[in-house]
């Protein structure tokens, strides 16, 4: 399985965590607040478990940058199908078209591929900057 689809299925993992963490407590107004940061907090211990190992692995294949966009299409993605289901909230056109925006993000930032990413810079000679 090539590492960036197993880096963008930990995204999804995660990003299912942290949604609900973040927003599934919404459908419950009248829950005390201390109650629902409590349990948002053990929800989202999961997507730290699954983030972290999206990030290393990925990290090396993809730059931080790339890592952090395809992040949020990853969550922007997740985050409106729990809206649908679970909130019943569609999306509008307006809401597509800022999702297809974000993806051209990705496509932007995926054609640099290797490009600024710390391993690729020359070693530096002590005493001399790297240019």
């Amino acid at each position: 399985m090539p590492t960036t689809f197993r880096v963008v299925l930990l995204l999804v993992g995660s990003n299912a965590f942290m949604t609900a963490a973040w927003y599934g407590h919404l459908k419950y107004p009248d829950a005390r607040w201390y109650w629902v940061i409590l349990l948002s907090w053990l929800i989202a211990f999961p997507e730290y478990a699954l983030q972290v190992p999206a990030n290393r692995l990925g990290y090396g294949r993809l730059s931080a940058t790339q890592l952090k966009v395809i992040q949020e299409v990853v969550s922007l993605s997740v985050f409106a199908v729990f809206a649908y289901f679970y909130l019943g909230e569609a999306p509008t056109w307006r809401t597509g078209l800022a999702f297809l925006l974000i993806v051209g993000a990705v496509a932007l930032v995926r054609g640099e591929a290797g490009k600024g990413h710390p391993a690729d810079a020359p070693p530096a000679v002590e005493g001399k900057a790297n240019p």
